[in-house]
């Protein structure tokens, strides 16, 4: 379904599909691999480069034809796809290309490259959700050096062990350039000058769309 510059597609409706989580992600990585391929061919002919962010979440949602009598649409609505449009949104902040959340992750982190992002809550939500990059098929050498970096800072960070956690953030960042490894060396920088409350949860406010 086109939605302005954008496309929406869902699995597990008309007809239920037990595999319907892993063939969203099993597209969105094709469709990555495929754009790669397309971005080097117009590089090489000068033509404009472009680049997409995917959103993926999963859940129980109204699927059917919504509208009026005169005009209507077999489309899917609910609060589970208002948060993988969201999700779809975040890619641009946190420098990816493919952000599933916590009801996708269990389902495909043994077939794919991933890894933990943050936890965040959305705009127009209150409860806090894991987001996860899905990175690809399989990491070569570097990003297996740089993705164990990565986790070990992390867990760090979320022990609230913020030095200890900033040297390992920038030792991943050695490795790898990563967007989102340097807010996290930012964070733990401002969280060095000044500790976070006691009840802090590492949960992060997304106040846009």
């Amino acid at each position: 379904k086109y939605i302005g510059d954008a496309i929406m597609a869902f699995w597990g409706a008309p007809i239920k599909d037990p595999e319907h989580i892993m063939l969203a992600v099993k597209t969105s990585v094709e469709m990555m691999e495929k754009m790669h391929e397309l971005r080097r061919s117009w590089k090489t002919r000068g033509l404009p480069d472009i680049d997409i962010g995917i959103g993926i979440n999963a859940g129980d949602v109204v699927v059917g034809n919504m509208g009026s009598h005169k005009r209507f649409d077999y489309t899917c609505l609910g609060d589970h796809v208002n948060l993988a449009s969201r999700l779809e949104g975040l890619n641009k902040m946190y420098g990816t290309h493919i952000i599933v959340s916590e009801n996708v992750i269990k389902y495909v982190e043994k077939t794919y490259v991933c890894r933990e992002l943050d936890l965040v809550t959305v705009k127009g939500k209150k409860e806090p959700v894991g987001i996860y990059e899905v990175v690809g098929r399989k990491a070569d050498a570097k990003q297996k050096v740089f993705l164990k970096e990565y986790n070990t800072a992390l867990g760090l960070y979320h022990a609230r062990k913020f030095r200890e956690a900033k040297k390992r953030f920038e030792a991943a960042l050695d490795i790898v350039m990563d967007h989102h490894t340097q807010t996290y060396i930012s964070r733990c920088t401002e969280y060095i000058k000044t500790p976070p409350p006691k009840d802090w949860n590492g949960v992060t406010e997304i106040k846009t769309k």
